[in-house]
């Protein structure tokens, strides 16, 4: 028979009752004896003679004080991911200005496209449409080349690219596809959020990783007129029935002319979800994580369960929605929170579309969009390989030095390395 003993060492009430009193933001400004790693806890524990009054206490301020430097260095890290991806890199500029010199000295840059001849095409339903929208010369030709290089029936395609007054002369000096040049510019969105980044990453009551989806939301890109000018589809193709619209983030990786035999059902905006996947941390968005909840107008309309859809790549039937009000709703909320000052939800263009196209999407299938490239780092690379369309949503965009290495090479196959405006801004093409 062995026998053994069982010791109980029950811990004092007093430390319990220290740990669970929360200290002030402010306690340990200027304080310098304060441990500031388990060593010198342990050395402090030792050489003095501590109470478990004094001991808590001394553990409390420990803990407190290495929280507040891991929050305040993860939003750094934010902050400067979030300056990196609002940048311009110099190698993109110099494509830009490069572009924009050939289209004023070389009368070939200038000719008009499409050729007479390919004309009647822009208007033609037998046709594949689609539709980018871009400032950016670089990131929408690897769109194009990318979506000519995988089709099996690329005299079947039109590309419309839609750009502004900026982009204009870059993007038809390089005459890669027609251009239809967006006249709409709305700024009081992004005007309205007073502040800044300043103004988010001093906030001390929210976690980092709120804090860094707000900064996304101030990013050039996402409140961009290149972003809002979607919701003008109908208008602005009024003769074509049916659309896909590509961000200019997307590699097209397989044939995308089955989008056009998907039975719509009558709805509007055929999408991928992204509340179901194997992926929890980019597959799992509920109309809460967009919308404010809170706020009334939010709450009595909406289910915050309801799942919620991507942008990125959508089949847009265009004829069922000159049928519909969605335009109408769409600039009717971005209105009412304008009003509210921005608290029904943050800055972005997909909030408003999750409530204008309610009631008017199709779920797709996901092979046609896969999401999180450029802000999720451990995507499976041989998930990302297999994918019709692959998604850098996110700051880790592969044209900036802070995309993901591994995820990369997937983008930059398309890039043509032979060209001499590529080799001559010395772009990365691997």
């Amino acid at each position: 028979m062995i026998g053994f003993i069982v010791w109980w060492l029950k811990v004092p009430e007093v430390i319990y009752q220290v740990l669970e009193q929360p200290l002030g933001s402010d306690e340990l400004k200027g304080r310098s004896d304060v441990p500031e790693t388990l060593e010198e806890f342990m050395d402090e524990v030792k050489n003095n003679i501590l109470d478990a009054k004094d001991f808590a206490f001394k553990l409390r301020e420990m803990v407190t004080l290495l929280e507040q430097r891991t929050r305040n260095a993860k939003i750094q890290e934010y902050l400067y991911r979030h300056v990196a991806s609002s940048s311009i890199p110099k190698q993109l500029l110099c494509l830009a200005l490069r572009l924009a010199h050939e289209h004023s000295t070389n009368a070939a840059a200038r000719r008009q496209l499409p050729s007479p001849e390919l004309v009647p095409a822009l208007v033609d339903d037998s046709y594949f449409h689609f539709v980018l929208a871009s400032d950016n010369v670089l990131a929408a030709s690897v769109v194009a080349n990318s979506l000519v290089q995988n089709s099996l029936r690329p005299k079947k395609l039109v590309l419309h690219v839609i750009t502004d007054g900026k982009t204009y002369s870059p993007m038809q000096a390089w005459g890669k596809v027609p251009v239809l040049e967006a006249m709409e510019k709305d700024q009081r969105v992004r005007s309205r959020f007073r502040g800044g980044s300043s103004a988010i990453v001093e906030n001390n009551s929210e976690k980092p990783h709120i804090i860094a989806a707000k900064l996304q939301t101030l990013s050039p890109k996402y409140n961009s007129v290149m972003n809002h000018i979607r919701i003008h589809l109908p208008e602005l193709f009024p003769s074509l029935n049916k659309v896909v619209f590509l961000d200019d983030d997307i590699v097209v990786q397989a044939d995308l002319s089955p989008l056009w035999d998907i039975d719509m059902n009558g709805k509007v905006n055929g999408a991928v979800e992204t509340c179901r996947g194997e992926d929890k941390f980019v597959m799992s968005k509920r109309l809460e994580n967009y919308l404010n909840f809170s706020h009334p107008m939010i709450a009595e309309n909406f289910n915050p369960n309801e799942c919620a859809w991507a942008y990125g790549m959508n089949i847009f039937d265009l004829e069922a929605w000159r049928k519909t009000n969605i335009s109408l709703t769409y600039h009717h909320w971005v209105e009412e929170n304008l009003k509210s000052g921005l608290s029904l939800w943050q800055l972005g263009t997909l909030p408003p579309g999750l409530i204008a196209f309610h009631g008017h999407v199709h779920a797709i299938d996901p092979f046609w969009h896969m999401l999180g490239l450029g802000y999720q780092e451990n995507t499976s690379f041989a998930g990302a390989e297999t994918a019709g369309v692959i998604h850098f949503n996110g700051r880790a965009k592969p044209w900036l030095d802070i995309a993901f290495p591994q995820l990369r090479p997937l983008w930059a196959k398309y890039i043509n390395s032979s060209d001499k405006f590529i080799t001559g801004c010395h772009i990365r093409t691997s």
